[in-house]
């Protein structure tokens, strides 16, 4: 298990918690459930609370109703070295999900991921005019297109 980090972020659930948790670590290859609990005091109590660990970074994921929801001014980003990462984080987080403009989705719980590749940056300092106009043309993203329009020029 890594070191535990100073922040660590909670995902409010409305009775889906642990099936979430469970959703996420069947994704990703480090990763697992720490516990499974039962809340025992306060407006959520007898609700789930999980803590769960995917490549190194702890969440907890908590039932609490249904007073707040996810929105996509909060991603998770996830940086691929390859198209087929690209393509397995794309297919699995995307399942019963909303998939969006520039390697974005909002998978079946409602949060959304950023399915980048890890050269963006490089890529867009390189051109930043030409792989910004190819980026925006993409739901899921194409490394080889960025790589070319990065060439451009």
């Amino acid at each position: 298990m890594a070191a535990i980090s100073k922040i660590r972020p909670n995902l409010w659930f409305d009775g889906q918690a642990e099936a979430a948790a469970s959703f996420y670590v069947s994704i990703f290859k480090n990763a697992a459930i720490l516990s499974v609990d039962n809340i025992s005091a306060g407006p959520a109590e007898g609700n789930k609370i999980v803590t769960f660990e995917l490549e190194g970074l702890q969440f907890t994921a908590f039932d609490a109703g249904p007073h707040f929801q996810f929105t996509p001014a909060t991603s998770f980003e996830i940086a691929c070295d390859a198209q087929e990462e690209i393509d397995y984080f794309w297919e699995k987080l995307g399942q019963g999900g909303e998939t969006q403009q520039c390697g974005w989705l909002q998978d079946r719980f409602g949060l959304s991921w950023q399915i980048a590749p890890a050269e963006l940056p490089q890529l867009m300092h390189k051109n930043p005019k030409a792989v910004m106009e190819a980026y925006l043309t993409m739901t899921k993203v194409d490394i080889a297109q960025l790589r070319a329009a990065a060439q451009q020029g």
